[in-house]
């Protein structure tokens, strides 16, 4: 009797170490489903956006060079006039001090070239929004790190700025001279963006005092690692993150923001893109008080052939579920 019941016991807890197992194999299959189908449908909806606003963009910022010469050649007309028939008609006279004329000289040119400089930062971001709407990409192609990089810190821009009683992000960047490296670029500026995002959540919801000294800081660095790896270092001198909280932040669906706000996906999906498909490491270190780094390191060459074929697979069928 005794016997059968050890027997019995032993075969409960079996199952149930199996029913867990399956379970966690679920959840991360749900997380990575959930991650693709948003990722595409994400990819394809600013790659379009990025193309409707590309074109008209492309008209205004191409117009403003010509609407700057002939306000110039305008202008100097008028000086002329100016300059040969001084005596001016009274009612010519009053119109120009009633639509200040030399404010007017003055100023129109300004106004154009601010809306050059406008259109060209939107060109600029348009470009971003392209580049980083290759989210759904999973070839292997040679990349430069830096330019995804840059592209994510443009979109994230908006978050970086001073608001009200939050004083400006710093963003300083130590980037080393990488060569090109083998990853899929879209998916990699994912894990860019998710791990910028974090540092820019830790920072704003640091309460301590920017006048007291403390400047809130994001710091990139980059470098070669050896003849084979690079690494990337994204860090930020927040709050931290405490060793408890620590050793689960890449579980699927872990989060410490409140309901609504967060999924508890992003570091997740962020560490299987590195490690799975990348054939990377990402490790994180945090001091409570200090901040937190998260660092990638990647090969540089033949991640393809590193790259196990049930993770090559999986990421090919990630993009086809969307």
């Amino acid at each position: 009797m005794v016997k059968a019941l050890t027997q019995s016991s032993i075969q409960l807890k079996s199952q149930k170490e199996q029913a867990e197992q399956t379970l966690k194999q679920l959840m991360q299959t749900q997380s990575r489903l959930v991650h693709a189908e948003k990722m595409s449908g994400l990819g394809q909806l600013v790659a379009g956006i990025a193309h409707e606003i590309n074109n008209p963009v492309s008209f205004i910022y191409g117009n403003t060079g010509y609407a700057l010469e002939y306000s110039r050649s305008l202008i100097q007309l008028l000086r002329l006039y100016q300059e040969f028939f001084p005596a001016a008609i009274p009612e010519i006279e009053k119109y120009s001090e009633d639509i200040e004329l030399d404010f007017l000289i003055e100023d129109f040119p300004k106004i154009i070239d601010s809306m050059r400089m406008g259109a060209s930062r939107i060109q600029e971001l348009v470009v971003s929004m392209r580049n980083f709407s290759r989210l759904d990409e999973v070839d292997l192609k040679q990349t430069d790190l830096h330019e995804g990089l840059e592209s994510t810190l443009t979109i994230l821009r908006h978050r970086l700025k001073a608001t009200g009683n939050q004083p400006e992000i710093l963003v300083v960047k130590k980037y080393g001279l990488l060569p090109l490296v083998d990853c899929a670029a879209g998916q990699l500026n994912q894990v860019f963006m998710n791990l910028l995002s974090n540092s820019i959540d830790a920072l704003r919801d640091d309460e301590r005092n920017p006048q007291a000294g403390w400047q809130p800081q994001i710091q990139i660095i980059t470098e070669v690692l050896n003849a084979e790896q690079v690494s990337i270092t994204i860090g930020d001198n927040g709050v931290g993150i405490s060793e408890k909280i620590l050793s689960k932040i890449f579980e699927p669906f872990f989060t410490t923001k409140p309901t609504g706000q967060g999924t508890g996906l992003g570091l997740s999906i962020s560490y299987q893109i590195v490690t799975e498909f990348h054939n990377g490491q990402l490790q994180c270190d945090s001091v409570r008080g200090r901040g937190t780094w998260f660092k990638i390191v990647l090969p540089i060459r033949n991640i393809k052939a590193g790259m196990s074929d049930a993770a090559r697979d999986a990421s090919r069928k990630l993009t086809a579920t969307a």
